[in-house]
């Protein structure tokens, strides 16, 4: 069973894949999510360096990473840049999510900085978003573009021990568990990653 892209003009067979991410965590998801079918490569195995991510909005960088590592290995890429949007401070951390607190940040020091900047803040709505880009080969001018939205709110202390990132403080809605007192299978059927790579999947079928 291959995944075929669907293509106009040509419908080629994707064996294999390339997560353009050096992020164990993420890479972790996304290989719960993607077709077992699809032999997956991490950009660990061929020791490369993560580019500058030079974009303003997590698509820009997402399709900057993707060309990134197909250019590097000859192989299709498929790179998720995602982070989480907090309403009261405007959108932030946004596309610094991982560097809130500094570029040698830890997911602990980022949570903390979030809880400072939020403090006395009544309006905790937040959601997580990912954009999912997927590219055949580094020039590929039509890349598969894919976005989801996670929504809830920021609680005020940290809870639960899955996960990673924001995890501990992002209360989905409709749930009374953090995203991270969820099993990784259940948060990968909820999240904003899961949610990108459904409407991926939705761009491919089986060969």
């Amino acid at each position: 069973m291959n995944w075929r892209s669907k293509d106009n003009i040509t419908e080629r067979a994707i064996n294999a894949l390339v997560i353009a991410s050096s992020n164990t965590h993420k890479v972790s998801e996304l290989r719960l999510l993607l077709p077992e079918e699809i032999k997956l490569h991490d950009q660990s195995e061929f020791n490369l360096p993560s580019p500058k991510e030079t974009g303003l909005t997590f698509l820009e960088n997402a399709l900057l990473k993707a060309r990134f590592t197909s250019q590097a290995t000859g192989m299709p890429a498929l790179a998720d840049d995602s982070g989480l949007a907090v309403d009261c401070l405007n959108g932030a951390p946004g596309i610094h999510s991982a560097r809130y607190a500094g570029d040698q940040a830890s997911d602990l020091d980022n949570c903390q900085q979030l809880l400072e900047r939020m403090r006395g803040e009544t309006d905790r709505r937040a959601h997580f978003h990912c954009s999912i880009v997927l590219v055949r080969h580094w020039q590929d001018p039509d890349p598969i573009i894919a976005q989801g939205r996670w929504h809830g709110e920021i609680i005020s202390e940290m809870k639960g021990a899955q996960g990673f990132g924001y995890d501990p403080l992002f209360l989905p809605m409709q749930l009374s568990q953090t995203a991270a007192q969820l099993t990784a299978h259940r948060k990968a059927e909820l999240s904003h990653r899961g949610r990108a790579l459904k409407v991926l999947k939705a761009h491919l079928t089986h060969g």
